[in-house]
């Protein structure tokens, strides 16, 4: 039975999307089987491995209403072991037609329990609010991933995610966990983004993840080529980082390498 886990923040730019897109792309390379769930309107991780939203006839918000079967709406992506549930605009409307619906808080967790078992790991990429779509992909996960970038309002807002964290352990979902928080964007030059490790690994200890995603060109260069950071410069600092993150998540699973 494959893990799933979602990235989320409601922050904007702390480096979800990159993640979810990079991560999805070691777990991989490393002979994985992953399944990438692009749950954010802006379809930004299924741009960034090449997928055009505007030529998809299904995507994501069809599966998530029931209205087609997620097999049918799967891409592979141009890599191995890498497949993705793309999305479109569309999935802005999800959240207006669920909210009257019962159950409303399980239509991802629906959809994602039949193809399960066929990865070794889901990945969501969430989008970057605390709405009904974002506690959808909370209720359907095993884990969390947080991305906070090192930079001065790092911790702003990280409460009231760590609270909806909470309310979806006690109401909806008991064994969602929070896999680690991720430092991103990290420039060791400056003596601030040192500062705000020090403050989040002092204050969370365990729950940091030892790797750091470093402020990087390639980084962000990739999605315009529509491709993961593996197979756009598979030798750069970027990659290295996102490989060594994939390695921590699987030996804090007790996987092997």
């Amino acid at each position: 039975m494959g893990k799933i886990i979602s990235i989320a923040n409601q922050k904007g730019g702390v480096g979800k999307t990159t993640t979810a897109v990079n991560l999805s792309a070691a777990l991989a390379v490393m002979e994985y089987k992953v399944l990438l769930v692009d749950a954010d309107p802006q379809a930004n991780a299924s741009s960034g491995l090449g997928i055009n939203p505007d030529e998809l006839e299904k995507s994501a918000y069809e599966c998530f209403m029931g209205q087609a079967d997620i097999h049918d709406c799967i891409v592979q992506a141009d890599a191995p072991n890498l497949s993705v549930l793309p999305t479109r605009i569309d999935l802005v409307g999800a959240e207006v037609e669920l909210v009257n619906e019962k159950n409303r808080e399980y239509f991802i967790s629906r959809t994602l329990e039949t193809v399960r078992d066929e990865y070794d790991f889901i990945i969501i990429d969430c989008s970057p609010s605390l709405g009904l779509i974002t506690v959808n992909a909370l209720t359907a996960s095993d884990s969390v991933i947080i991305p906070i970038q090192s930079e001065y309002f790092a911790l702003e807002g990280l409460g009231k995610l760590l609270n909806t964290v909470r309310i979806v352990q006690t109401r909806l979902n008991p064994k969602l966990t929070i896999e680690g928080l991720l430092i991103t964007m990290y420039d060791s030059r400056l003596r601030l983004a040192r500062q705000v490790v020090e403050d989040v690994r002092s204050h969370f200890k365990r729950l940091v993840f030892d790797t750091l995603i470093y402020r990087n060109t390639k980084l962000a260069e990739a999605p315009s080529y529509g491709k993961s950071i593996i197979m756009y410069d598979a030798t750069c600092p970027g990659a290295n980082n996102y490989l060594n993150l994939a390695n921590e998540i699987l030996k804090r699973n007790q996987l092997k390498h």
